[in-house]
């Protein structure tokens, strides 16, 4: 497939909110590479979800191959995994947008606001990959089963970033995904969206909710510079 649009490494792409992102970009047009530790589970995924697409859009590599092809490399996995993660693929990352969705949730008590001693998840992807990276933190409210439909997803994407270009990216992303991207401030304001995570699972849990999100009311025009 040709397309001027860049190539997205999913990495932990076989996971449930990685496979339902890649899974949209695709749609929309997007090359995507799948990524995992296990480089022969990543190609079956891709082939598979290539039988879904119109116009195949989608292959498979190692996590770190996957972040070396792409111009956009998005981190989907979990807390306990993100450090090794991030380790495997930081020679991959200069001069890219890394999008990190990570989340810590420490089991068995995710329910439970328990953020890490940096402050939130992106403060470590950022102690982690330092300035080579534009690093992004989003993706943090969306349930990945309704993600994982053609349905409409009612939430919207908190966006946090140091540099308002690559948030504007990140915009542009949850806006092929069907999501309504918002600039919601810098990397250290991703704790709120990290912490809301955990206050979700509790009133799914509560109120036998089927993926309670976020969305911002008022009205919100465009953005001012």
């Amino acid at each position: 497939m040709t397309t001027d649009k860049p190539t997205i490494a999913v990495v932990g792409g076989t996971g449930n909110l990685g496979w339902a992102l890649a899974r949209r970009w695709a749609k929309a047009g997007y090359p995507v590479i799948i990524g995992s530790r296990d480089a022969a589970k990543a190609e079956a995924e891709a082939s598979r979800l290539n039988g879904e697409l119109a116009s195949p859009a989608m292959r498979g590599a190692s996590n770190g191959e996957a972040a070396r092809q792409a111009d956009i490399i998005v981190v989907t996995v979990p807390f306990a995994s993100q450090t090794a993660i991030l380790e495997d693929i930081r020679p991959m990352v200069a001069g890219k947008l890394v999008v990190d969705t990570t989340v810590p949730l420490m089991p068995p008590k995710v329910a439970r606001v328990q953020l890490p001693p940096e402050g939130c998840a992106a403060l470590v992807a950022q102690r982690m990959l330092g300035d080579d990276a534009q690093l992004v933190s989003a993706f943090h409210n969306v349930a990945a089963h309704k993600l994982a439909t053609d349905e409409n997803v009612d939430c919207d994407v908190l966006i946090f970033g140091d540099q308002k270009a690559a948030r504007a990216r990140v915009v542009a992303l949850a806006e092929a995904a069907g999501l309504r991207g918002l600039h919601a401030g810098p990397l250290a304001n991703s704790a709120a969206a990290e912490a809301l995570t955990s206050v979700m699972i509790f009133i799914n849990k509560n109120y036998a909710a089927d993926g309670a999100g976020i969305c911002i009311t008022g009205s919100i025009a465009q953005l001012v510079d």
